[in-house]
């Protein structure tokens, strides 16, 4: 009997890089180099030709959904003849380790701010709703820091459903990617924004492993979805590379929890972060990350370099 994958359920339509390349309306990018290098991770290489190729039709289509999003938030608020809080169009961001979603994630709120209609776009990345380092350690589950158990998933689904229904000032912890650890007292504040995109690994996945958690999904509050694909092997080259860079750079600082990773050999580093994604990153990507990825509205699809080659749109 033929094993049914989920994804045979979801057409999609398949564009290739030209094909997408041409739905591009803009004749002018509302980014320049300067401002493409701050936004841009290590080892991502991604040129403003790039930007221009994939990045602005994304921000363009995504720019549609939100303006026919907002029109008709509007239009309820009249019906039903009340003044509600507006509700921000929400965009989640999903994919593996070291594929490039905050980049990615950076890349369209930019550009997404170059519309009137919509240029308060917050971003929020899921880290800073993983549990402390304490809380994991105190469960065993350091080993298993990005699976769902180490996500306080009810306080995720709580800022959501908040940011959600309007709330004026809504507060999310902050994530130390140098201290690997949330910073205590430190809070991300979304003010009633037009756009918040959601980033991280676990945003469409459900929370079947989970009893404690009402049977409401991170996804259930997504107007629109993307997932940001590659193939394994070339995933692990750009994490072994980004791991090698960063011991010249954030391992360095004493204050990293990363630092006694300094004096490595470059044999040594490329051993010890293949062993991380054997056992740990790259269990995670096919146990809980790679199975969500029928539920994106869109994915890119990259090929070496960080360059997308093909973009697919799910039809339903």
């Amino acid at each position: 009997m033929a094993t049914i994958e989920a994804c045979d359920f979801f057409p999609y339509t398949v564009l290739s890089r030209s094909q997408w390349k041409s739905l591009r309306k803009a004749s002018s990018l509302p980014i320049n180099e300067q401002e493409l290098e701050q936004l841009v991770g290590l080892n991502e290489p991604i040129t403003l030709n790039e930007v221009a190729d994939i990045y602005v039709p994304l921000a363009e289509l995504l720019h549609v959904h939100a303006t026919a999003y907002q029109r008709l938030q509007q239009q309820k608020r009249g019906f039903f003849h009340h003044g509600k809080n507006r509700s921000p169009f929400i965009i989640g961001l999903a994919g593996s380790v070291a594929v490039g979603k905050s980049t990615t994630a950076r890349l369209l709120q930019k550009l997404l701010k170059a519309w009137p209609e919509h240029h308060h776009v917050d971003l929020v990345t899921t880290d800073g709703f993983l549990y402390p380092n304490e809380t994991l350690e105190a469960r065993g589950l350091m080993d298993k820091k990005g699976f769902p158990e180490s996500y306080d998933l009810p306080a995720l689904i709580r800022f959501l459903s908040d940011v959600k229904a309007g709330e004026p000032y809504v507060k999310a912890p902050v994530y130390s990617h140098l201290t690997y650890n949330i910073v205590e007292g430190d809070y991300q504040v979304v003010h009633e924004p037009d756009i918040v995109i959601v980033e991280g690994i676990n945003v469409l996945q459900v929370n079947k492993r989970n009893h404690h958690i009402p049977n409401v999904f991170v996804s259930d509050f997504f107007d629109f979805s993307i997932y940001v694909d590659a193939k394994e092997e070339q995933i692990l080259q750009w994490y072994i590379e980004r791991f090698k860079l960063l011991q010249n750079t954030a391992f360095q600082d004493p204050n990293s929890y990363f630092h006694r990773f300094r004096h490595l050999s470059e044999v040594e580093a490329e051993q010890f972060a293949t062993s991380i994604w054997k056992n740990i990153n790259g269990v995670n990507l096919h146990e809980n990350i790679l199975p969500t990825r029928h539920r994106a509205d869109l994915v890119l699809q990259k090929g070496p370099q960080h360059f997308v080659d093909e973009v697919k749109l799910r039809n339903i």
